[in-house]
């Protein structure tokens, strides 16, 4: 028996109809579709014709068939692989195909390849380009995407200019979170620190009253206070620097206010935090200074006072550094708006 000249195949196991379809002949597509309808069932080494104008990135074709002969069972026909055509535009992030598929043909758009890989995971595996957003959203309206893979929305790139910034919100919330959690420990231990040295100061307190000496001597007040009443009061101001500081620092991160997860400001917050650093430094400075006997004569007291004026220094020169470094940032940002910094 001869058979028709409409099924004849080529040496790619392609016939007429396949050949008009992977080279976008829609006209031609229109009549042998109409002529013979069955050659469209034909398969390709284990593809439809559908498969086929996927690969071939034929749109117009495809609507062509869908139109005609689009029943649920020549829709969902699986590949070798297992992938319908609907993974197969996912895979190539071919946007239009994807949105002509979903509202328009009975796709099952929750359907696995013979790996068990769904349109998320197919997804997931490529690379990310500019192209995910709007893949992301056609999903999403077909209620693909489920609380498995919401961690992949958060690695959607964002275009900002000519830059292509991937997972850029996610990263800076996870280092603004990190930072925030790290000052709130070392604030708290260091306004701990404040409180106790306030209330236990170097030398203790008297235990009892003496009012025969100038000034007098009354229980519950400093011994610093009175032997040395310079050092002491350095020693006070120091102190409660510090303890103001970080209070300041727990209120703020506390109080949730939205402009605090900007970078700008958690940088106010760490300039906070060496300022109370260094308020504690010179409180140890100056206790050590009051409480070690025969200081003009103690070579380990300057030794010590000289290691803490040295980070004093260095604690001051950072925070003079980054105060200008951010200034000299934010001046040339409005000289120069126009340029990145």
């Amino acid at each position: 028996m001869v058979q028709p000249l409409h099924l004849a195949r080529d040496r790619d196991e392609m016939n007429p109809l396949h050949l008009a379809a992977v080279k976008g002949r829609c006209e031609v597509v229109k009549v042998l579709v109409q002529a013979q309808p069955h050659a469209a069932r034909d398969m390709v080494q284990q593809e439809t014709i559908l498969h086929l104008c996927v690969k071939y990135n034929q749109l117009e074709v495809l609507k062509i068939l869908v139109e005609t002969v689009g029943d649920h069972e020549f829709v969902n026909a699986k590949d070798a692989d297992g992938n319908t055509i609907l993974h197969l535009a996912v895979a190539d992030k071919q946007i239009e195909t994807i949105n002509f598929l979903r509202p328009n043909t009975p796709i099952e758009v929750n359907a696995s390849n013979t790996n068990g890989e769904t349109l998320m995971d197919i997804f997931a595996k490529g690379p990310r380009d500019e192209k995910d957003q709007q893949i992301i959203q056609a999903l999403i309206q077909a209620r693909v995407v489920d609380a498995d893979h919401e961690s992949l929305l958060e690695q959607i790139p964002q275009k900002s200019g000519r830059k292509m910034v991937f997972g850029y919100k996610k990263k800076s919330a996870d280092w603004l979170d990190k930072k925030r959690n790290s000052l709130m420990v070392v604030a708290s231990l260091i306004a701990t620190m404040a409180f106790q040295a306030a209330m236990n100061p170097p030398g203790g307190v008297w235990q009892d009253d003496d009012l025969t000496v100038d000034p007098p001597k009354k229980a519950g007040y400093a011994v610093m206070a009175h032997d040395y009443y310079t050092e002491y009061y350095t020693f006070l101001v120091s102190n409660t620097i510090g303890f103001i500081s970080t209070l300041s620092i727990i209120l703020l991160l506390i109080s949730g206010l939205p402009f605090l997860m900007d970078r700008v400001f958690m940088w106010v917050l760490r300039v906070i935090m060496r300022i109370a650093i260094a308020s504690m430094s010179v409180t140890y400075l100056v206790s050590i200074w009051a409480l070690t006997p025969n200081l003009e004569s103690s070579v380990p007291a300057y030794v010590v006072g000289g290691i803490v004026l040295v980070w004093f220094a260095l604690v001051t020169f950072l925070v003079v550094g980054h105060t200008i470094g951010r200034m000299l940032k934010f001046s040339k940002k409005s000289w120069f708006p126009g340029r990145s910094s």
